[in-house]
């Protein structure tokens, strides 16, 4: 069989996952322990990033002709991809988190929707924190002032509830004692 038909399924994989993919993130994995890349793969599943090492010149193949073209200059050394096609910060977070832990794990850089980012520009984007904590916040901070808004009509009607009977109960009691005086 020739090289090139035992090369082109990998290259159609590689070019299947970044067709729909908002990042692509190259890191460079040397010194990892197997249970460290273990650990590692199943935090990025977790996040619904796709995680494989691939030969650069196939990865090199694939990225021609797309936005991920701009990653061929880091494709030196062991690379691996980190893929997903929902939360374009979630490569670069999940990689950053673990780099703290793994020090031989460098992230190379990456290209977050169609913008290419290097190795420092992708530890900002790590810090953008996930669409669902950034949803959560949004809603809370909608819903606070609603819910505060809320909280002191209660405590305005509790006042009212409680000042009123205690009102009018001297009211009607005075009442007719007043009543007879002013006559």
């Amino acid at each position: 069989m020739a090289k090139v038909e035992i090369k082109k399924p990998v290259v159609d994989e590689i070019s299947e996952k970044i067709k729909n993919a908002q990042a692509v993130v190259l890191v460079d994995h040397r010194g990892l322990t197997v249970a460290q890349d273990t650990e590692l793969r199943k935090k990025l599943r977790e996040e619904g990033v796709s995680y494989k090492v691939y030969k650069n010149t196939m990865m090199n193949f694939a990225f021609k002709g797309t936005d991920f073209e701009q990653l061929s200059d880091l494709l030196n050394g062991p690379s691996a991809m980190a893929v997903s096609e929902t939360d374009p910060a979630a490569p670069a977070r999940v990689l950053y988190e673990f780099a703290k832990k793994a020090k031989a794990l460098e992230i190379k850089g990456g290209v977050v929707e169609g913008k290419f980012y290097d190795q420092a520009a992708m530890t900002d984007i790590a810090q953008i924190p996930s669409k669902d904590v950034l949803l959560s916040r949004l809603l809370g901070s909608m819903q606070s002032p609603i819910t505060n808004f809320a909280r002191v009509l209660k405590q305005i009607a509790e006042k009212d509830g409680e000042a009123a009977p205690a009102e009018e109960a001297p009211a009607t009691e005075e009442a007719p004692a007043e009543a007879p005086a002013a006559e």
